[in-house]
């Protein structure tokens, strides 16, 4: 099955590297609505043309996204998933345009990820060169904000998600090839000690001392690192007090938190939750929030995703090359498409 597309798609890898010299020469960072619109606008076009419905999810100050679906004679749902925009500011592709260096195109987003984007939709056209049509449902989805915290498709991804049979996601691979079959979950979590000031000099003994409860409660934390395989603690960002004569009345430290799964990381949270409100410091009081827009769930990596891993490396000896299945800490748009547990892989 494989040598006819592969014969065809041999024949296209000129229009292929026109088609990223494109799409790379636009200027498409997160916050750019106008470049991203116009990424979309082509992507629209070219799925218009392959016979998808292609819904246009209009935003007022982020770029549009897209919803392309297609309907086959199978039953399984597939969605294929990526994003339009990348983290160079404007005026990134006029000042590095793409360049062909040896075997290696370069160029701003040319691999995270219009390269990507490309190769599902080339994929698709290979496909029906030889006629295949066995899948119930395609979707390809092309969100417009990945590479920013505030990514408004998220709801519609754990919505989507749960009603695919897999989600192949065209972000790129690992430096070495893998492709990526699991993700951690992730939070960030805001420790505040609240304390009471008195002159160091003076009068220490009046005051409590909010800096000197919050190392405690840092050190205390970061002892859980490990506490299961992959559980992470990191305080990131620290502040307190207000000059060195003044014992401090605040403190706050901001940590990443991290597991494999989302029951290990509520597992963590709790732990870190006990951890914190010891009495270190008598006077002090702590309060702990967890910043609901912050992280992701976790891409686990479930048995499904097991049998998506094992067609992979089968299909690549096939073409022949080595392919290995990765798990990385890192989040993206698969992550809230698989939090439910649909097979998923990434990095494709």
């Amino acid at each position: 099955m494989s040598e006819p597309m592969t014969s065809w798609l041999e024949t296209q890898l000129g229009a292929y590297i026109d088609d990223l010299r494109y799409l790379a020469g636009i200027d498409s960072g997160s916050y750019d609505k106008t470049g991203i619109d116009e990424v979309q606008d082509w992507f629209q076009q070219q799925l218009g043309d392959l016979g998808f419905e292609v819904q246009r999810l209009e935003e007022e100050t982020c770029g549009d996204d897209i919803l392309a679906i297609r309907k086959g004679d199978g039953t399984r749902k597939v969605m294929l998933l990526g994003h339009a925009d990348t983290v160079f500011p404007i005026g990134t592709a006029a000042e590095r345009p793409v360049t062909i260096e040896g075997d290696k195109l370069l160029g701003p987003g040319t691999c995270d990820m219009k390269a990507g984007l490309l190769t599902g939709l080339y994929a698709i056209r290979a496909l029906d060169q030889i006629g295949w049509n066995g899948l119930g449902e395609l979707d390809f989805f092309i969100v417009s904000a990945e590479e920013i915290d505030d990514r408004h498709s998220n709801p519609l991804l754990e919505g989507l998600g749960p009603k695919m049979d897999a989600v192949l996601t065209l972000e790129a691979a690992r430096e070495n090839g893998d492709i990526v079959t699991s993700r951690k979950a992730g939070k960030w979590m805001n420790i505040e000690v609240f304390g009471k000031s008195a002159h160091a000099g003076v009068e220490p003994e009046k005051g409590a001392s909010a800096t000197l409860a919050l190392a405690h409660i840092i050190t205390n934390v970061f002892a859980l690192n490990a506490m299961k395989p992959g559980m992470t603690v990191n305080p990131g960002e620290i502040s307190g007090g207000s000059r060195p004569n003044v014992v401090a009345d605040y403190a706050r430290v901001e940590l990443d938190l991290r597991a494999w799964s989302n029951a290990d990381l509520e597992e963590l949270i709790a732990a870190i939750e006990r951890v914190a409100r010891q009495d270190y410091v008598p006077g002090t009081t702590v309060e702990i929030t967890i910043d609901p827009d912050s992280g992701c769930p976790a891409m686990e990596y479930t048995a499904g995703t097991q049998r998506l891993e094992s067609a992979a490396i089968e299909i690549a000896e096939e073409l022949g090359f080595s392919l290995e299945g990765a798990a990385t800490g890192g989040g993206s748009d698969v992550s809230f498409a698989c939090h439910a547990g649909t097979p998923g892989l990434d990095g494709l």
